[in-house]
This record gives C-alpha cells, structure tokens and sequence, in this order.
C-alpha cells in the first residue's frame, strides 16, 4: 500500500478533522489526533503534526494539504525548485479540481485568468483558500468570478469516469488530462493574450504528471509550473478551485433530484446509508452511474442494500 506523510501545523490539523468529520473512525493509534478513512484511502493524523495518507489515492489526497515547509514547485526547465519571484503578483492561469474524493458526482476541472490588474478585485470579491469557504459561500463568490474573469471548465461524469477507470485508467491520469485540455481551452479562449505563468495545483509529480499527458497532440508545457497549496500560492488557483466547486455542487443538486434523496458529499459511512437508499428505490444501474464505483462505499451500500 503506498503511503505519503506531510508535516504540518495542528491548525491544519483540525482543520483537517473538521473537513473530515463525516469519514472519522473511533480507533486510534498510539499518539493519533484522528483517523479518517475518506476518497480511497486512510488519513492518519499525530500529535507531532505528522499527517500520514494510506493508499491508492493517498499521493492526490494528501496534495490538497501539502506542509508546513514552503512551497516548492516543479518547472518544466529547471525540475525542483521555488516560485519566481512576486509571483502571487503575476497574471496567471490558475488550475484546479473538485470531486475526486467524493463518492457522489463528477470530477470537475477549472483553469481560470488572473491578471495582475485584478487581483485586488479578486481579493475584493472574497477569493481565497476554497476549504476555508462555506458552500453558500463557494456559490455566492462563483457567481461574480464566472461574469468577471475568463475560465475553462470540463466535467468528468461517473459513466464516462468508471469507463475509463475499468480501462485501467488511474485517477491521477484522468486528472492530468483534464488539467491539460482545461488549459489548452483557455489559453484558445484568451489568445492572443497570454498568462506570465500557469500554475497548477499539484496532485503528481512533474513528470509523473507530463507521463499521463504524452500522447496526447497538443501539451502545455511553456511557463507551467506546479505547487501544492496553490490556492494560498496565487488568487487564480483559488478562483479555479471556487468555480470548480460551484459547478460540483450544481452537479449534485442535479443528482439529488434525479435520485429523489439529497445526495451527500464525501465518502464516509452517511454516503454509505445514501447509497443503500438508492438501490432500493432505483436500483444498482441507477447508483453505479452516479458514483465513482471503484470507491469501497460501493460494496458497503450493497451490503447495507440487503439487510
């Protein structure tokens, strides 16, 4: 089982609790804040502000919370290295996922442009970290962000994503994927202008990240850069992140009236119960092409289903 920790504060910490609250488990390990087990894999928090993530999804999701270390980045010229200089300051393309640990709904994908010129309007509008942002929130910032600023977004829906993932396709290649028609859309979309900087919020490796992209015909690969905590990093990841989520949960509000129950977000046991809910007024047709079918809460709901 593959495993990444992260150092981190005890702020980020519950934070973190709080964002998983709904996947906690009772059982604790010696020295443990909490254990979650959410988005395919197993989050282990310690006193010591080490944060430990436990499987196949643990690279990606541990990537949404980065360190207490500062930001490193990847260029595609110069491999490891750090931000240039100001910028938070540049005009930049922002790119950003939703739904990836989420049982219910799509994955969504926003790039979004930032010039240097908005950015106290950005800041004016409320645009920050999208996880310290309520969801009435997220809807009421997106509104203003998708009249005001250019923006790319693709929507992954759970048939076409459990196509591909039985192809043997991974998550984090899907995600790749999306990110770079995102980009390549938006980058159409504005020309000619073009960004100082693109900066994507990073869920792989550099090159793991241009290794899941190599065949397509068409690569960003000019001023690309990549970052963990890139909302705190530039306004325009964080406006990404915000559209993104708006369109996530315009999306879930579309499942929940399609499956005549409010479909809850995340992946802990309350997504199980939901799920049980569902095969035995629609159906196990009905539920597969609302999830990420991989995820256990499947076979839990199913079982739940029989009682």
């Amino acid at each position: 089982m593959a495993n990444t920790v992260i150092q981190t504060t005890k702020d980020t910490i519950e934070k973190m609790k709080s964002h998983y609250k709904h996947a906690l488990i009772e059982k604790l390990p010696p020295g443990a804040v909490f254990v979650a087990k959410s988005s395919g894999c197993t989050i282990t928090a310690y006193k010591s502000g080490k944060v430990m993530f436990q499987g196949a999804n643990g690279e990606g999701e541990a990537s949404r919370w980065g360190s207490s270390a500062p930001a490193k980045v990847k260029s595609p010229s110069k491999g490891t290295a750090t931000l240039p200089e100001n910028f938070a300051n540049w005009s930049v393309i922002g790119s950003d996922e939703v739904g990836t640990g989420d049982f219910f709904g799509p994955i969504t994908v926003v790039s979004a442009y930032v010039k240097k010129e908005q950015i106290p309007l950005m800041k004016e509008l409320g645009v920050k970290d999208s996880k310290n942002l309520s969801d009435p929130q997220i809807i009421s910032i997106a509104r203003d962000l998708i009249s005001t600023i250019p923006y790319s977004l693709l929507i992954l829906h759970n048939p076409k994503y459990n196509e591909m993932q039985a192809k043997g396709m991974t998550q984090g290649k899907m995600k790749a994927l999306l990110h770079n028609k995102a980009i390549l859309n938006l980058l159409e979309k504005m020309a000619p202008e073009q960004p100082e900087g693109i900066l994507i919020d990073q869920f792989v490796e550099k090159n793991t990240y241009f290794k899941h992209i190599a065949a397509q015909t068409k690569i960003q690969r000019e001023r690309v850069y990549f970052s963990t905590k890139g909302e705190s990093i530039h306004l325009a990841v964080a406006a990404a992140s915000i559209i993104a989520r708006y369109a996530f949960l315009k999306e879930m509000d579309k499942l929940s009236a399609k499956a005549g129950v409010e479909i809850p977000k995340g992946a802990g046991k309350h997504v199980d119960v939901a799920a049980a809910k569902i095969i035995k007024r629609k159906g196990i047709e009905e539920l597969q092409s609302m999830t990420k079918w991989h995820f256990a809460n499947s076979e839990k709901a199913m079982r739940l289903a029989r009682k």
